[in-house]
């Protein structure tokens, strides 16, 4: 794809990529630390690397076909892998993201009239009414340093806490915020016995996530029981996301879902839709605050507009440009693992039963042979006639497992993004560069201050 550009674009900083000879042992050390940083300029060039992984084959797949062959054509053929599955089972049970099967096709065709376009739109004023409270706190803190990366986490979780609740989380945020950083400070981490022993085979770090899972599991329930004594109107609408799931019916089966399941995916709506729209929005500040004449050009296009419908939202298409160019860079999932069921052919590959196959959203979206600049800012990218390859640009997956909530946090993002940029001009407050960290998410390796003035 060919982009013209009247000015230089901006390059923001990214980790240094590690020799293409890097050993084993070299590679599980970084991996700790940081996935983003294990691969080499190799992973950025080539179409498909192949390597091994203990007594299996690996593969890195860079080419869109053999991508849409995995994720859709012969996607029952490829399940998460044993550390994937430790890695999130502790915080998402066997919601949406995880279940397998007749399972996840339950979950998927009960869960998906509660995230259509028309479902979101009605959502949309718990969205607002967040974002007026935030600018409105924002505007006493105006030229003095913040966090705006703080700031963005709380502001998505309450209004993740009003879309599903219809309920503040002035008392639950902080024990949830904890309840997050404790576990991908430590317990969301890939260890080497997590990627070498069968999820049947508990390690030392499992016991302690499922420690954790217990605590969890309470609070979410307590949450839900909360919500439930507030009642429903008689006959009035669904009010939230939470009206929707519990009301929710599978069109073929006529089942919902129990109080356990319930609770899953309830767990997996308030993480997912909260964490990784915060993090976008975090990049997408960060962005602008490097690149000022893109800021002006979002603020432009929002200027005289109220902002409190989809249709405004809509309407918003250099914004949207923008949030889709930091979530390339920015991938939330920076790596898709699945292990194979049985045998296929990859890419001309042979691939064998329990093998690896690698989906890495961070380097399809920095591949030098699917993009013009890879590594640099350039928003109308997502404006021109010339559309990425569908499978060349995964911020929310694809294929049948492809992010149920995807309408929801794009709507949320393209509005969160514009109201506050419309609102403020964003500028850096320190000159320390941010490097991205892949731990469970696409993270900072740490919050800059930030300093805003009204405009």
């Amino acid at each position: 794809m060919n982009i013209a550009s009247v000015r230089r674009p901006i390059i923001p900083p990214a980790p240094p990529r590690a020799p293409d000879n890097l050993s084993f042992f070299g590679r599980l050390a970084v991996i700790k630390q940081n996935m983003i940083a294990t691969w080499g300029q190799r992973a950025y060039e080539e179409e498909i690397i192949q390597g091994r992984f203990l007594l299996h084959k690996s593969f890195i797949l860079n080419q869109p076909d053999a991508i849409r062959h995995v994720l859709l054509s012969n996607y029952e053929n490829y399940t998460r892998t044993p550390a994937g599955i430790r890695m999130l089972r502790p915080v998402l049970g066997e919601g949406l993201l995880l279940a397998e099967g007749h399972a996840w096709t339950h979950q998927r065709r009960t869960l998906a009239p509660a995230f259509t376009p028309r479902a979101t739109a009605n959502l949309v004023p718990h969205m607002t009414a967040v974002l007026d409270e935030t600018i409105a706190k924002l505007d006493a803190r105006t030229n003095e340093p913040i966090d705006l990366r703080e700031i963005m986490q709380r502001m998505t979780l309450e209004i993740a806490g009003r879309t599903m609740f219809s309920f503040g989380m002035d008392r639950h945020g902080p024990t949830l915020r904890n309840f997050v950083m404790e576990y991908a400070e430590r317990l969301g981490r890939a260890y080497f016995l997590d990627m070498v022993l069968p999820v049947s085979w508990p390690t030392p770090m499992d016991r302690a996530r499922a420690r954790f899972r217990t605590r969890w599991t309470e609070f979410v329930a307590m949450l839900i029981a909360e919500r439930r004594a507030a009642g429903k109107n008689e006959g009035a609408p669904p009010r939230d996301l939470f009206d929707l799931m519990n009301e929710a019916r599978d069109p073929e089966t006529g089942k919902g879902f129990s109080d356990e399941q319930l609770v899953d995916e309830v767990a997996t709506m308030i993480l997912a839709g909260h964490e990784t729209t915060a993090t976008a929005l975090f990049w997408a500040l960060y962005l602008l605050a490097l690149d000022p004449d893109t800021q002006e050009e979002v603020a432009s296009e929002t200027s005289g507009e109220h902002l409190d419908s989809m249709a405004d939202i809509d309407r918003q298409k250099f914004t949207r440009a923008v949030v889709d160019e930091t979530m390339r860079l920015y991938p939330p999932a920076f790596l898709v693992a699945r292990a194979a069921r049985g045998k296929d052919v990859v890419a001309g590959a042979k691939v064998s039963k329990g093998d690896i196959i690698m989906i890495a959203p961070w380097l399809l979206h920095r591949h030098e042979k699917l993009w013009d600049q890879p590594n640099a800012f350039i928003p109308k990218r997502f404006m021109s006639k010339e559309a990425p390859d569908r499978f060349a640009y995964l911020p929310f997956g694809a294929g049948p497992r492809v992010c149920v909530g995807a309408p929801f946090a794009q709507a949320e993002s393209v509005l969160a993004l514009a109201r506050l940029i419309g609102a403020f001009r964003v500028e850096l407050a320190d000159t320390i560069p941010v490097i991205p960290h892949g731990v469970v998410t696409t993270q900072p390796d740490h919050s800059p201050m930030f300093r805003i003035t009204r405009r």
